[in-house]
């Protein structure tokens, strides 16, 4: 096998592909990316059985082949090498040169034949959604997934289609984050809890341009990316996801409105006193026409006022600070309307048209 190809194309494409190559494994050849150039194109590939990434770079192949290169070692070497043409060649033993200007690398490649390719995953009806807004709603939700195994399902995403309205969920138990989006089409109603860590990923890798759309295919255990040159294959998790709609009340005893930046800058600042690990409460007393925040912990206390607007009751309540600033971090609007029932039940942000919903669990305090 030989080819040739700019360093550039060739960095982006396995930049793009390592991301499915896992950490550890106990098959040394999902420690590989394969290079595949037996259909006339240069194919990079990688798989951890869970998550496979599929993208084809631009170059000139001048030998047909397939091999399988260590994909720490291989990127490594690429993104070291000058910014200039890359030759790469194979011989019948595997073993790879790779040169450019005066630098010649040479490594032991793999026979591709143990290669686990993706999935082939039949396309029907894609959903299609801007590269810039598949982007944003995972970031916008993405923060609340499980970060354990202890429960699976909490650590993806349900993805619920309903004519033209995709709607994102994700919880971790002390938390729920919601997105509804319109779609530029209508579909048949689907849902499909998504991994984090693929949604991670893909994020990572789109552009999020909005004039360039994600076409996503959806079966019962998967569910494939396409977009620009790169398919992304991912399993999905298996389950009945969560019933959520029950715990989102519209009932409320208070509700505030408040300068959404004043706020996430008050709450930042009091964690300054928080150190890595302490579970301390930011606690907020809301009267009319004021909120006060107050934080206490071994290193000192905090408190700070800032003007609202209150309807219903006076409500003391407390509150995780790093689950407020998660929410607040990714709400675009300036203004922000909180909806409180009592010091034991969720606080509900959300707007107007609910486009979205964060629903954030109180934590028990003593007064300071």
């Amino acid at each position: 096998m030989k080819l040739v190809c700019s360093k550039e194309n060739l960095l982006n494409g396995l930049s793009v592909v390592s991301k499915a190559v896992p950490s550890k494994t106990t098959m040394s050849i999902l420690e590989c990316v394969l290079l595949d150039c037996s259909q006339g194109c240069i194919k990079l590939v990688a798989n951890d059985m869970e998550l496979g990434i599929e993208t084809v770079v631009e170059g000139t192949i001048l030998e047909a082949g397939i091999v399988a290169l260590d994909a720490k070692i291989f990127l490594d070497i690429v993104r070291k090498l000058p910014d200039n043409d890359v030759s790469l060649s194979v011989d019948a033993n595997y073993r790879a040169s790779i040169t450019c200007e005066k630098a010649r690398f040479t490594i032991l490649g793999k026979a591709g034949d143990d290669f686990a390719y993706l999935p082939q995953i039949e396309r029907n009806e894609a959903v299609v959604v801007s590269q810039f807004t598949l982007r944003e709603v995972v970031r916008q939700t993405i923060f609340s997934i499980a970060d354990n195994d202890s429960n699976k399902l909490m650590t993806g995403e349900l993805f619920e289609i309903d004519g033209d309205v995709l709607k994102v969920v994700s919880l971790d138990g002390h938390r729920i984050s919601i997105r509804r989006i319109t779609l530029k089409n209508s579909y048949q109603p689907r849902k499909a809890v998504i991994p984090g860590k693929t949604l991670n990923e893909i994020s990572k890798i789109l552009s999020g341009d909005t004039d360039k759309d994600v076409a996503v295919y959806f079966t019962d255990k998967h569910v494939l990316f396409e977009f620009d040159s790169t398919i992304v294959v991912s399993r999905l998790i298996e389950g009945e996801y969560f019933r959520i709609d029950q715990m989102l009340t519209t009932d409320y005893e208070t509700k505030v409105v408040i300068n959404k930046r004043e706020f996430l800058n008050c709450i930042d600042r009091a964690t300054l006193l928080v150190k890595e690990g302490d579970k301390k409460p930011i606690i907020i007393n809301i009267i009319d026409g004021s909120m006060e925040l107050k934080i206490k912990s071994a290193v000192g206390s905090m408190n700070e006022q800032i003007d609202i607007d209150k309807f219903g009751r006076d409500l003391m309540i407390g509150f995780n600070p790093k689950f407020l600033i998660d929410a607040l971090r990714v709400i675009e609007d300036e203004k922000i309307t909180l909806h409180l029932v009592n010091p034991k039940a969720p606080c509900i942000i959300r707007n107007e048209d609910q486009s979205y919903i964060y629903l954030i669990l109180p934590v028990n305090f003593t007064t300071v």
